[in-house]
């Protein structure tokens, strides 16, 4: 086995403590840390190409080690993050800092630009939904594992987004590209509607969820036992945690982060299946979710990429998951569709006519007329192949 096949997941980590050492230098550093990421992975997807290989693994527990230091990865760059919007040196970090390399990072952090603070909230947010969602997104997956369940949660944690851990499982993975699954963006949406409709009926969907659970083991849904209740309690400690770090400007700081972390998972909901539609009655096939196999994308978020595989067997480890370059295909690599996504104007020129080419080359017949039934409730006309 390549040992590089092991070693090309580890960029992920890469990227994570780029940002930590750009948060930790402060000022101009952040915002230029913030554009390198964003340029690395569009510009790597367009030149890179596509990872289309499915290699063995022999140590499958390497893989879930590099899950696991997701973990104290986030909680670094965050505290980072935080500490270089707090008025004292906590911890002793920026001391500890100079000690370690001799740079000043307590004069470089009073001489910031506001501005520059505006990038440290974008590019925390970023790495919440990279390195805290994406993971997390693996992990709970993982229901059988209790160390990958309590990782991924506190990762999702940091979002304000533990109730993902229970409707993504057992609400998303059956309900997908139905009417019925709050993360299924119908044609037309606006992103932004989206985000705030997917979120509302997303904590909904898992408090549901939850409530049955709980009603069949004979207890109510107002206790610690109820997931729900639990992961909004973790996220309120993480913003105490904010709080004790320098008043409520710093915890509205981590506030502002979280929600973009959160953000950032619902618009990759809206782009991973914007528009799609599936005969409830039929199994999730690779057909129903939009897919990319571009290879810096696909190495530095565990594969999420290869979303028709995901959503067509769920429980298959991220590594194990196949390209399936015949299935319906994304703009782009994440970054760069995610970019288009927040410009509706020109998500729609683009994915549109995706869409209506989906309807021609993969839908059922029952789903052609699911189709035409989106496309008037879109303004699309009643055709499916309009």
């Amino acid at each position: 086995m390549n040992i590089l096949h092991y070693l090309k997941y580890f960029l992920f980590h890469i990227i994570g403590l780029l940002a930590l050492t750009m948060v930790t230098l402060g000022g101009a550093y952040t915002t230029y840390g913030l554009i390198t990421i964003l340029v690395f992975y569009m510009v790597g997807d367009a030149v890179c190409g596509d990872d289309t290989t499915t290699p063995t693994f022999k140590y499958p527990g390497i893989l879930t080690a590099q899950l696991w230091m997701a973990l104290p990865l986030l909680l670094m760059i965050i505290f980072a993050s935080l500490w270089s919007v707090s008025s004292g040196d906590v911890l002793g970090y920026g001391a500890w800092v100079q000690q370690l390399t001799g740079f000043d990072a307590l004069a470089a952090r009073e001489s910031t630009f506001w501005g520059h603070h505006i990038s440290t909230i974008l590019l925390s947010g970023l790495m919440i939904g990279m390195v805290g969602t994406i993971t997390a997104h693996e992990l709970t997956h993982r229901t059988w594992d209790p160390i990958s369940m309590f990782v991924g949660r506190w990762l999702l944690a940091f979002s304000f987004d533990t109730i993902f851990s229970i409707e993504h499982v057992y609400g998303h993975h059956r309900y997908v590209s139905t009417t019925e699954d709050p993360a299924t963006a119908p044609r037309g949406r606006n992103v932004y509607f989206h985000v705030l409709a997917s979120t509302i009926k997303g904590n909904i969907s898992a408090w549901n969820i939850e409530k049955k659970r709980l009603k069949r083991d004979g207890h109510g849904a107002i206790s610690l036992r109820n997931g729900v209740i639990r992961g909004h309690l973790m996220s309120l400690l993480l913003v105490a945690v904010a709080y004790a770090m320098g008043g409520w400007p710093v915890a509205g700081f981590f506030i502002a982060s979280a929600l973009w972390g959160k953000s950032l998972l619902e618009i990759v909901n809206y782009m991973e299946h914007y528009g799609m539609v599936r005969d409830p009655k039929l199994p999730v096939q690779p057909r129903h979710s939009w897919n990319t196999n571009k290879r810096i994308s696909s190495w530095s978020m565990f594969n999420l990429t290869r979303h028709s595989h995901h959503h067509a067997q769920g429980e298959v480890p991220y590594q194990d998951l196949k390209p399936f370059p015949e299935a319906p295909m994304m703009i782009g690599g994440y970054l760069t569709t995610i970019l288009v996504a927040m410009v509706p104007p020109l998500w729609f020129k683009l994915m549109d006519p995706k869409v209506k080419e989906w309807d021609l080359k993969y839908a059922s017949p029952e789903e052609l007329k699911l189709s035409e039934a989106a496309n008037k409730r879109a303004g699309w006309g009643l055709k499916a192949s309009a």
